[in-house]
């Protein structure tokens, strides 16, 4: 009730302004014209704000039977995102029919809106290019909510930024960054450019963890312990558990450990921990298979001097 308050004594306030200062004789002729035309005003402006506040109520209503917090949302992402963006296009939608049949209601503004498209000729060419990208931020927001690249708390990489879908608007999209700040890039970002979607179809994830030691490493020893690691931390939802020899330089070798996460926040929190865990295990067991540079010396020949004297 309280989002239809305003509207409502909009609306009344129009209706008085139209029957009780025109019926009134003291009021002059001019000022009744001029009250007339407010009570117009007032009731386009009543009834537009009570469309958009009912518009945006049953937007509410429908999607609080679907929580964002709960961990498999993918199907509550996707709906908060239609919803949203198709509520921003209505809105615009009816504010713009609004003013249209507003200014039709004033003889001035229908005049001059008749001698406009009388000579629209080169006016309505620049005007049409001028408008060309706004439409096309337009657009791009309902094709994103229709095959929806990008939905609300996806995980994104967006100009080399990480973080999550935030807010999606009708010519832009917020992006909220992991230390906390906002990228705001234009809806047709996403139609025209490449960028990375860590949730398009499911949250989970696999994470990476390079380590590099000498070539003396007892590699199923490391193994082993990445396993106990893993079982011991609640960061890792048991499906992928892998550590291989992925390179051999010259001086050491690269072992990459492969495991999954529920989340890409999830998937972090276990890299960092697996990476300090196998490094102080491999200080503590194995000091000596840390990566070295050996250096051969080989005793130099030297030809020692003969006493022979030459006659």
């Amino acid at each position: 009730m309280k989002r239809f308050i305003i509207p409502l004594i909009l609306v009344l306030a129009a209706i008085f302004l139209n029957r009780i200062a025109p019926g009134t004789d003291i009021v002059p002729f001019e000022l009744q014209q001029s009250l007339a035309t407010t009570s117009k005003l007032i009731m386009a402006l009543g009834f537009t704000w009570g469309i958009i506040a009912a518009i945006r109520w049953g937007k509410i209503r429908l999607l609080s039977r679907y929580d964002m917090s709960v961990a498999d949302n993918l199907r509550t992402r996707k709906l908060h995102t239609q919803y949203n963006i198709l509520e921003k296009i209505i809105v615009f939608v009816v504010i713009l029919i609004s003013v249209s049949l507003t200014l039709m209601h004033f003889e001035g503004f229908r005049n001059i809106g008749i001698s406009i498209f009388a000579s629209a000729g080169i006016a309505g060419l620049v005007l049409g290019l001028a408008a060309q990208k706004a439409l096309g931020t337009i657009l791009a927001g309902f094709q994103i909510a229709i095959t929806q690249p990008i939905r609300l708390d996806d995980v994104v990489i967006v100009e080399n930024e990480w973080g999550w879908i935030e807010e999606i608007n009708l010519t832009y999209v917020v992006v909220r960054i992991w230390d906390k700040r906002r990228l705001v890039v234009p809806t047709t970002y996403f139609l025209e450019r490449p960028f990375q979607n860590w949730t398009r179809t499911s949250a989970d994830i696999l994470g990476t963890v390079f380590i590099y030691t000498d070539y003396t490493i007892p590699i199923q020893a490391l193994r082993d312990e990445l396993t106990r690691l893993l079982n011991e931390n609640a960061f890792w939802d048991k499906k992928v558990n892998v550590l291989q020899v992925t390179d051999a330089r010259e001086q050491t070798l690269e072992l990459r450990a492969l495991m999954s996460a529920a989340s890409s926040p999830d998937a972090w929190e276990l890299r960092v921990f697996i990476r300090e865990k196998l490094i102080e295990f491999i200080q503590r067991e194995y000091p000596h298979c840390l990566p070295k540079t050996r250096i051969n010396i080989h005793p130099q020949q030297t030809n020692k001097p003969t006493n022979q004297q030459t006659h």
